[in-house]
């Protein structure tokens, strides 16, 4: 940002306006990466704190089942403002794959939603996916996420069902 306001004025052109911006960067995400790791997966479902970084420990662990690869969004100067979580599963809606590369998650900070960035962490995802020889990616929203299915439609994701979960104790003998 320095850089660009001091160029515009050794210029020395009149009525300028100074340009600001970030060069944001994907990356894989990495054990220092923990503590923002943890408040953007607080911000999108809300937990704890703690449970988030017991997640994230045993993901650098290999313990984690539920992750197998993360990316991570960084703003120009390291900090964290996205990220998208994978998992490989045995069974996804609409394929017939034994194995398929999942986004179990995503989230992009508020303030650089919007400009194009869910869709390089996507991106990113689908690199990953086809680099481990796999030729899907599935995804899920919940039926109430008018925003969510309308940005999987937009990154190309084809809607194969809708569905309400359910779950019954069983009752001991």
């Amino acid at each position: 940002m320095g850089i660009i306001k001091h160029h515009l004025r050794s210029k020395n052109i009149p009525n300028y306006r100074i340009l600001y911006f970030q060069i944001m960067k994907i990356r894989k995400v990495n054990l220092t990466d923990k503590d923002e790791w943890a408040r953007m997966r607080n911000t999108l479902w809300p937990s704890s704190i703690k449970e988030h970084l017991e997640d994230i420990e045993k993901y650098f662990s290999n313990f984690e089942i539920n992750i197998v690869e993360g990316f991570v969004l960084t703003r120009s100067g390291g900090k964290l403002c996205g990220f998208i979580e994978l998992n490989v599963r045995n069974y996804a809606e609409g394929s017939s794959s034994t194995k398929v590369p999942y986004v179990e998650g995503g989230y992009i900070d508020p303030e650089p939603s919007g400009q194009g960035h869910g869709k390089q962490l996507m991106n990113a995802a689908e690199s990953w996916a086809m680099e481990n020889g796999f030729h899907e990616l599935a995804s899920d929203a919940e039926i109430e996420n008018s925003g969510s299915i309308a940005a999987h439609k937009a990154l190309g994701f084809k809607e194969v069902g809708k569905s309400v979960c359910f779950i019954k104790a069983l009752k001991q003998s």
